[in-house]
């Protein structure tokens, strides 16, 4: 799914066509080892899928391009992560994005990143946008994170201005902006920060990032360190915990969003964002599990046509 376009409900919508929507919009998450390392990703993904490449603490950029180059030449579509911190000037800036659009990458999603310092003059996503850099190289499709469960250190009105600023750009540039949101355990928690925010997602589509299938040992591990500790206390009040510890998926949240989205045929919700925790063959075998599911008769054909409406 092409991040860029709402994937609009509509009235009367049922739960199962909402849940074919949610399915068809995902996208997935894949390290520049995982993506390098596995001998063919065509095998495992539907064509034209979204996968995001982070940029890791102590990562090098060859190793984010040399991923993007693996994904274009399977029929993949790129999105890597620009984390604001770890670049070192505006000279780096430069030269990481025209290598990115000159190899055919032409989105992206910008973070602040997990540097605790600034390595250079981009404390920010803001000051990112601010240095023209983007527009420059043709960057006009551009991913930005959302927080369900609050950010560990800025605070919901920081996010709420820093939101508003990002639109305001986005309007300026003729940019198009979607939100991936970190991941989460608890379908309640992001559709109660949906309805508490409407005004200010719209109109940019929404996508809910969700650890792929996994052991919850894993999960909660991962929570602790990417902030969502408070849906993984969520998680460990629940009764049958203990039976939980020993395998996760996604599939009573993934649901429970399409109830939703049947519901609210106006949401922002456009989408899942996977997060392969529990490895990248268990949550492809997952997506296709659920993709077959949510369409039997379907193929890859509608993902492609959905992502040819994109920019």
């Amino acid at each position: 799914m092409l991040h860029s376009e709402p994937a609009n409900g509509r009235p009367g919508d049922t739960t199962a066509g909402a849940l074919n929507r949610l399915i068809q919009g995902a996208s997935l998450e894949a390290t520049p080892r995982q993506i390098l390392g596995t001998p063919s990703l065509s095998t495992m993904l539907p064509r034209g899928l979204s996968v995001y490449v982070p940029f890791l603490p102590k990562a090098e950029f060859s190793e984010t391009l040399a991923a993007c180059h693996r994904l274009l030449a399977e029929g993949f579509v790129p999105i890597p992560h620009l984390p604001a911190r770890a670049v070192s000037s505006m000279a780096q800036l430069d030269g990481w994005l025209s290598d990115l659009a000159g190899s055919g990458v032409h989105r992206l999603l910008l973070i602040a990143g997990d540097t605790g310092k600034s390595l250079g003059p981009f404390a920010d996503t803001l000051a990112v946008l601010a240095s023209g850099a983007l527009l420059r190289h043709g960057f006009r499709n551009i991913g930005i994170a959302g927080h369900p469960d609050g950010h560990p250190v800025a605070s919901p009105v920081e996010l709420k201005r820093a939101l508003a600023v990002k639109q305001d750009y986005a309007r300026q540039t003729d940019s198009r902006l979607w939100i991936v949101t970190q991941f989460t355990f608890e379908a309640e928690r992001v559709l109660s920060w949906l309805n508490d925010n409407a005004t200010d997602l719209h109109p940019w589509p929404v996508y809910v990032g969700l650890p792929g299938p996994s052991g919850l040992k894993t999960l909660l591990a991962y929570a602790a360190q990417c902030g969502v500790g408070t849906s993984a206390k969520q998680v460990l009040k629940r009764p049958g915990t203990t039976r939980l510890l020993r395998a996760w998926t996604p599939d009573g949240v993934v649901d429970n969003l399409a109830h939703y989205r049947a519901r609210h045929p106006d949401s922002p919700l456009a989408g899942l964002h996977l997060f392969p925790f529990g490895g990248l063959q268990k949550t492809a075998q997952w997506l296709h599990s659920r993709r077959l599911e949510a369409d039997p008769a379907g193929d890859n054909d509608s993902l492609n046509r959905t992502q040819e409406t994109g920019p």
